[in-house]
């Protein structure tokens, strides 16, 4: 079973988000929606860094085309500086 297991945590990718014009919690809150909305991303955490440029750190399951995370954060509101995986 600890196979099934390794299986699983190779099939997950992380990737980090650098976004620019979040300033509060309601920013937080509609980037982690758009972004839990894309096909393939199983967990989004945001760390907000108000005046500065945000992260956000989402877990996929599926390949994610960065094109697909820039129209999800320009619907949030936001300005995606770059995407590190």
């Amino acid at each position: 079973m600890s196979n099934e297991s390794g299986r699983e945590a190779m099939n997950q990718n992380d990737i980090t988000l650098k976004i620019d014009g979040m300033t509060c919690g309601h920013c937080v809150s509609s980037v982690t929606e758009e972004l839990t909305a894309v096909p393939g991303i199983s967990n989004v955490e945001v760390a907000l860094t108000a005046g500065g440029t945000s992260t956000a750190t989402i877990t996929t399951t599926a390949a994610v085309e960065n094109s697909v995370l820039e129209a999800a954060v320009i619907e949030a509101g936001y300005t995606l500086v770059s995407v590190n995986a």
